[in-house]
């Protein structure tokens, strides 16, 4: 007893560690078991040890004293009355009373079922149940006992009942004994955890009580209140008081969890794994991980079945007891009793096969979303090629639901045979041979749809495939919605999503009518196997009677409900089945490989180290992307890694992080890396999140950070400091800001290696140099630094500069070395003294660094920097998700029926339906007036009969297409408005919207949109009207049955009000919990490789395992709840059939014709089942319209001002001039923010080049945004070529301006969509543009030329290439107005020179806007703009403003030649 008590507890402790480990990147198996090792329990010392072994020795002989007895007594009661039962049956004399025989054998049941529940640990039924149990026994038996013993002194006689009866009084003492002492030990080891055991610290034991307290009360539930969800009704209480909010959903317990289910299933695999070198089957490991729940809810499963199987049964004798064939008295109310306990039993057994199942599809779905996640952390280059970031969403939020789906229905498959199999059983006991002819229709129906599942399995493959493509589509769409917008190519991305969707539909339509038809098929069979038994019974002439007839009935009537299902299970399995097999091959996809890195070495010199090596992307040795690359980095030293775009800079810092695959030579890396990207990866969540990246906070480290990386300033301007939170990409942060955010995080890691990709580009002159100098040269000074640069001003400060080209390191060596010997080098260099050596700034040659006093900061601890007050939720820029509270009403019922005549096709489905039902009844009214009318010959009966049959079969079909149409025309008009408002939302709503809430819309919901909420709604409606009808049919027959049913009805209407409460609530918080998900997985899929750098993989792993049990617990809840109402109703139903037999039996025999009580009860019986699949249906149906109700959330989002307004659009060849005038433009992003530009009055005059400067986060960007209206002026006008800009349309103003953004885009595709989506230019055209933007030799290498490749996110080409496609657009486009948005900050200095003057050469007649932190691009232009904190501070000519005495421009000017002099560096 003492090891299992040890064990579960180490188990528990190891749960609460995982966590821990997997925040420092652990190994869990290998500490999971170390751990289990070292417990830190106090061992108990040997006294306290005897002593519990001394009590646990008499509970055991108690207990085996107590259960023994019972049980043998027990069988002895029974056999006693058994044979009592014999004598009544023989008619033979008794010394009994004729109603002995029934209390014995319950006297015997009733101490057999103690012997059981005193046999199983006290803790699994409850304390409370054990002490009450118990005491309820033993006063029945004292009861019993002491009658015996006043009969045997009052009649003299002592039969063998009576000394057992007092032989059943100690019995009952043992067990009262047992049980108190048992429910006494039981409270106290929950109450203080058994004071043997208690950890010896004493905040981790207050933590776990703590957790404790919050866990479902299921954890700790008994037998009974398990049976009986019980447990349950706290949860549905507080619902139905206030809607529920996700803090009072409780936590999961711990078999639940995913992390553990995720450990259950790895240790699963690697057993399976050292027992065979072949790769183990997932499907076979994940069902081994479960056989225990499966076989537990299998026996349910057919314990239902069985129960089920003995109405008709019941219902034949029944019949027989109405004519008066009765074998003993009180046979009718003995069948009314037997017929409720076995409607209980059937109910109990039933919510348990569902409930277990439902969790454990719950269990594989979170498993397998782990899984998914884990794998795409460690998927190659080449994988994610394959699986796209909008596949791998799919996989989590529609893949793993339908796998989830699948364990709920699997029991059907074989139940369904099984209740076959006892129909015809049944039917064979009632109508002999002619059951043969039931079988045969039941063969040819399953066989006849087999070729059906297998082009439905071949739809659902295509439909999902669909639906990857246009996800992936609508995410891109989603992410670069500022550029669409920018290019005006919303329309055009648009069309190419509903072209998508269109493909998409081809395969829905095609899913959902073979859905339909199988629909159709089983709900008609059991029309069409009655008519051919009937048939049959008349031409193998046996005769029909009520009793054989409606025992037919009956039979069939039971069955129609799981044949009903198995288009439901055939589609469910084949959903899952295709989703299976899609995260199968997802899980089997390559991986990168983890050799590279080893763990820091005290005394490693060498922390790089390269010999030979070559890597490529594609895996390919004959094609490698760095070739023969050798590289020793001394610890401590400061590499420059330079070249021009595309040379593979990046790429060696990728090699070096291991994420390209080697192909040949030897690496190693030793030590702690940090990295910055060269594309800026922000968390959602507060700068403080992104800058401690999972570490603990130290302040004064913390503060010294934000210093070195000139983070004060950004943060006192920020609403509340460093707890301000910044939106998804940290979309409301300059690309300076977003630089020095990854800086810092880099810093406050405190790593061995730092790889800096290009991190100066995004910032401003004199942010650079500070950070170079504090960052770089200062704080770095003792670390292995390989910074990514085209600044070569830095150059001279490193000890060696990496000179790259085309995947080559063409020299190694210091600044002088390669500037005396290297002519790469040299051009390098003197193109960048081209650019900034103009000769009128020749005379600023005495403003050096030495002269120019670096930004201090006052104090490095912080001084300046204001502590953050904690910000409200309401006034942040991420608000929190909204969603529908309380009771919807029939709102999403009526928003997903009004769409496209939905009314109108709902209504004829439910007329088909009604005429459907209606011909049922007739028929079976039919059969039950003239079955023993003597005037019907039986071929009249039997054919009248078939013809309302046959009939009926016509209707079904008519219900179920009408039901695909409107699912079909609903889907459709839904996406439309969906898609409308999504590409018409301002860019506002994206900033402050996460994509994962967004994305989980457009892939989950609207998949459950398509293919189940129209079946949904078709079963809710069919279920709903055929339990309506059955309770007609009885009410019509025995009407006394109303006085009971009437009160149920309304009190079923009562509890499914009160269960909705709780139920929508759920739904919905599901649903919030779900956009959680898919944003923190979209955001690790984008952060990948920062993640993998700082080694922070298994934070994120237990962050994201603490989401998908955030999204799975009001999922358990909501089902358990569904179980939880249905059990009610199932036993409510079964007290109003009880009834309507109790009424049967009370009246004389002869009152109801047989056939009536025939049809009567055969209604009654499958009225259980009607009923509460009605419900069942209603319930899954209110479940699924929540997606409805999302989805519609997004469908009336505030838009933009119209893409085009007809009254008022410019001319053809407008602008002609291109003059751009700003009128006292102020702008705000939302009304309740400050403004961000305050009154900025100025003219840019046509075919100028204008210079827009100003520090990091000065208003630059805004303003670019005023001028395309991403944002609209709070006051003040734009006016170009004298027209107000705000009066035309979007499309009109943006298709006529071009624009360089500041991060350049790339959509997956090839090169010629890239450049020409919209392809309105020739492929000549496009080789003119790419020769003049340096990328026709890059393209030409490609073997497709314009049709290579372009991975999403433009992955596969260097960051300068993309920003040079961009460049490509403009040219191609020819606007008269060209913004340039700090365009060129990630291209070398040489490039960057034949970039400029190709822009000269070719808008020499435009008007070009540009926006720069390199002084040098704005030196040529005619006017300079200066912007400081969203206001004008000069507009002037370069020279002039160069010649003003405490100009900002003057100053930025002498920023930029402090850090470009070598002096400084």
């Amino acid at each position: 007893m003492l090891q299992p008590r040890c064990t579960f507890m180490c188990i528990q402790r190891n749960i609460r560690l995982f966590h821990l480990h997997e925040s420092s990147g652990g190994d869990w198996h290998r500490h999971a078991a170390h751990t289990c090792a070292h417990t830190p329990f106090t061992c108990p010392n040997s006294e306290e040890q005897s002593i519990y072994a001394a009590t646990l020795h008499t509970q055991f002989t108690t207990t085996v004293a107590a259960v023994l007895f019972s049980g043998c007594l027990g069988l002895v009661y029974l056999g006693l009355g058994l044979s009592m039962l014999d004598n009544i049956v023989n008619q033979d004399a008794s010394v009994y009373p004729p109603h002995w025989w029934l209390v014995t054998l319950s006297q015997g049941f009733n101490l057999i079922c103690s012997s059981f529940a005193f046999s199983i640990r006290p803790r699994f039924l409850g304390a409370a149940f054990v002490k009450l149990f118990s005491v309820l026994v033993t006063t029945y038996a004292a009861f019993i006992g002491c009658s015996s013993v006043v009969g045997i002194v009052a009649k003299k006689a002592i039969t063998i009942k009576a000394c057992l009866d007092v032989l059943s009084l100690p019995d009952a003492f043992l067990l009262l004994l047992y049980g108190v002492r048992c429910s006494h030990d039981e409270e106290g080891y929950q109450g203080n955890g058994n004071a043997l055991y208690k950890p010896l610290n004493a905040e981790a034991d207050g933590e776990m009580a703590d957790s404790d307290s919050q866990v479902t009360l299921f954890a700790k539930a008994g037998f009974f209140s398990k049976m009986s969800f019980w447990w349950l009704n706290h949860l549905m209480k507080m619902g139905y008081k206030k809607p529920l909010e996700d803090k009072d959903v409780p936590l999961l317990q711990t078999t639940d969890l995913a992390h553990n289910q995720y450990l259950i299933f790895l240790a699963k695999l690697n057993s399976k794994q050292s027992q065979s070198n072949a790769t183990p089957s997932l499907l076979w490991t994940i069902v081994s991980c479960h056989k225990r729940g499966i076989m537990v809810s299998g026996f349910f499963a057919l314990l239902k079945v069985l129960t089920l199987s003995i109405g008709p049964l019941l219902l034949k004798a029944f019949i027989n007891v109405s004519v008066g064939k009765g074998t003993f008295k009180y046979e009718g109310f003995v069948l009314a009793a037997t017929l409720f306990i076995c409607k209980c039993c059937e109910s109990l057994s039933e919510r348990q096969w569902y409930f277990r199942t439902r969790r454990l599809g719950l269990q594989v779905r979170s498993l397998l979303s782990a899984a998914i996640y884990k794998k795409q952390q460690k998927l190659s280059n080449s994988a994610k090629m394959q699986h796209s970031s909008g596949q791998i969403m799919n996989y989590v939020t529609v893949d793993a639901y339908r796998v989830g789906e699948f364990p709920y229905w699997f029991h059907q498959t074989w139940t369904t045979t099984i209740q076959l199999c006892i129909a015809l059983a049944i039917l064979y006991n009632a109508v002999g041979a002619a059951a043969v002819s039931s079988l045969a229709v039941i063969i040819i129906t399953v066989v006849g749809n087999a070729p059906l599942a297998k082009l439905q399995n071949k739809f659902q493959s295509k439909l999902m495939e669909a639906q990857d493509v246009r996800l992936k589509a609508m995410s891109e769409s989603l992410v670069h919605m500022k550029i669409l917008k920018l290019y005006a190519w919303e329309a055009h991305f648009k069309k190419v999503i509903e072209g998508l969707r269109e493909v998409e539909y081809k395969w829905l339509s095609a899913f959902l009518l073979r859905r339909a038809y199988n629909s159709i098929v089983f709900w008609s069979s059991p029309v069409l196997v009655s008519a051919a038994t009937f048939l049959t019974c008349y031409l193998l002439k046996i005769p029909l009677d009520a009793s054989n007839v409606f025992t037919t009935v009956a039979t069939l009537r039971l069955v129609q409900e799981p044949v009903r299902s198995i288009p439901i299970v055939i589609a469910v399995a084949i959903q899952a089945k295709v989703a299976f097999t899609r995260i199968s091959k997802f899980l089997d996809a390559r991986e990168l490989n983890g050799q590279v890195r080893k763990k820091y070495r005290v005394g490693t010199d060498y922390p790089i180290a390269m010999n030979s090596c070559s890597f490529s992307w594609d895996e390919n040795p004959s094609k490698p992307t760095l070739n023969n690359i050798n590289l020793v980095v001394k610890a401590g030293e400061k590499i420059a890694i330079c070249g021009e775009v595309g040379s593979g800079k990046s790429t060696l810092l990728a090699a070096v992080l291991g994420e390209v695959p080697k192909t040949e030579g030897t690496i190693q890396v030793c030590g702690r890396i940090a990295y910055v990207s060269q594309t800026a990866w922000i968390q959602t969540g507060t700068i403080q999140d992104n800058i401690l990246f999972g570490s603990l906070m130290d302040r004064q480290m913390y503060q010294e950070t934000l210093a070195r990386c000139s983070l004060l300033k950004d943060l006192e301007m920020l609403p509340f400091g460093d707890l301000t939170q910044i939106g998804e990409r940290g979309i409301n942060l300059s690309g300076g800001q977003k630089q020095r955010v990854q800086l810092a995080r880099a810093l406050y890691q405190n790593a061995d290696i730092y790889l800096l990709d290009d991190p100066f580009s995004a910032v401003d002159a004199h942010t650079a140099t500070s950070l170079f100098n504090d960052y770089v040269m200062g704080i770095l000074s003792d670390k292995t630094v390989l910074l990514v640069t085209h600044q070569v001003d830095f150059l001279p400060g490193f000890d060696s500069i990496l000179l790259m080209s085309d995947g080559v390191v063409i020299r190694s060596a210091s600044y002088h070395d390669l500037l005396s010997d290297c002519q790469e080098f040299k051009y390098l260099v003197n193109a960048h003294k081209d650019t900034t050596g103009v000769s009128d700034l020749n005379n600023m040659a005495h403003h050096r660094a030495k002269d120019l006093p670096i930004k201090e900061t006052d104090g490095i601890h912080g001084n300046r920097y204001i502590e953050s007050v904690k910000p409200s939720p309401v006034d942040q820029l991420i608000k929190t998700e909204e969603r529908e509270s309380g009771d919807a009403g029939l709102k999403p019922y009526i928003l997903y029926l009004r769409q496209k005549k939905g009314f109108l096709y709902a209504s004829l489905s439910v007329m088909s339906h009604i005429i459907f039902i209606a011909g049922q009844i007739s028929q079976n009214s039919w059969m039950a007036a003239n079955v023993q009318n003597p005037d019907v010959s039986a071929l009249k009966l039997i054919s009248v009969y078939i013809v309302i049959g046959v009939c009926t079969v016509f209707f079904v079909l008519s219900r179920s297409i009408f039901f695909v149409v409107l699912g079909m025309q609903t889907s459709r008009s839904l996406f439309s408005q969906l898609l409308n408002s999504l590409f018409r939302a301002p860019m506002s709503f994206f900033d402050s919207t996460p994509l994962g809430r967004v994305l989980s819309r457009v892939s989950s919901d609207l998949s459950i949109i398509d293919l189940d909420v129209p079946f949904a709604l078709m079963f809710g409606f069919s279920s709903s009207l055929n339990a309506y009808s059955n309770l007609g049919v009885l009410a019509v027959v025995t009407w006394q049955v109303l006085f009971v049913s009437l009160p149920m009805i309304v009190l079923a209407i009562r509890l499914q009000r009160y269960y909705l409460a709780s139920a929508k609530e759920l739904m919905r918080i599901n649903g919030t919990t779900k956009s959680a998900l898919v944003n923190h997985l979209g955001e690790s899929i984008s952060g990948a490789i920062t993640i993998r750098a700082f080694e922070e993989e298994g934070r994120f792993f237990a962050k994201n395992l603490e989401l998908v049990d955030k999204n799975a617990g009001p999922y358990f809840f909501n089902f358990a709840a569904t179980e939880w109402l249905i059990q009610r109703l199932e036993i409510m139903s079964a007290a109003v059939l009880s009834s309507s037999a109790f009424v049967m039996a009370l009246l004389p025999a002869g009152t109801f014709s047989p056939g009536f009580v025939g049809m009567a009860l055969s209604y009654g019986l499958s009225l259980n089942n009607s009923f509460v699949s009605s419900i069942q249906k209603q319930c899954d149906l209110a479940n699924k319209i929540i997606s409805v109700e999302r989805v519609n959330q997004y469908m009336d989002i505030p838009s933009e001002a119209a893409e085009v307004i007809e009254e008022n659009r410019p001319a053809p060849d407008w602008p002609q001039v291109g003059s751009v005038e700003l009128k006292d433009l102020k702008i705000r992003y939302r009304e309740d923010t400050p403004l961000v530009l305050h009154g900025i009055t100025c003219k840019f005059q046509g075919r100028d080049k204008i210079g827009i400067v100003g520090r990091t986060g000065s208003g630059k960007t805004t303003l670019i945004g005023a001028l395309f209206r991403l944002v609209e002026p709070a006051e003040g006008e734009i006016i170009i070529d004298s027209v107000n800009i705000s009066k035309i349309g979007l499309h009109d103003l943006r298709s006529r301006l071009g624009i360089i953004p500041q991060d350049p885009t790339l959509f997956q595709g090839t090169v010629r969509y890239n450049l020409d989506p919209l392809g309105q230019f020739s492929d000549q055209q496009i080789w003119e543009v790419l020769d003049k933007c340096q990328l026709l030799e890059a393209v030409r290498e490609k073997e497709q030329g314009l049709d290579s490749l372009v991975a999403e996110d433009g992955s596969n080409w260097s960051m300068g290439q993309r920003q040079l496609f961009c460049l490509g657009r403009t040219l191609l486009k020819r606007c008269r107005i060209l913004v340039l948005d700090e365009a060129t900050a990630s291209i070398d200095n040489a490039t960057d020179a034949v970039l400029q003057k190709t822009i000269q050469s070719e808008f020499k007649h435009c008007t070009v806007i540009t926006v720069a932190h390199r002084i040098p691009t704005v030196m040529g232009c005619d006017m300079v703009l200066a912007i400081s904190d969203g206001k004008v501070v000069e507009y002037d000519k370069p020279m002039k403003l160069m010649e003003t005495e405490g100009s900002l421009f003057r100053e930025l000017v002498n920023e930029y030649w402090s850090y470009t002099s070598n002096g400084n560096v």
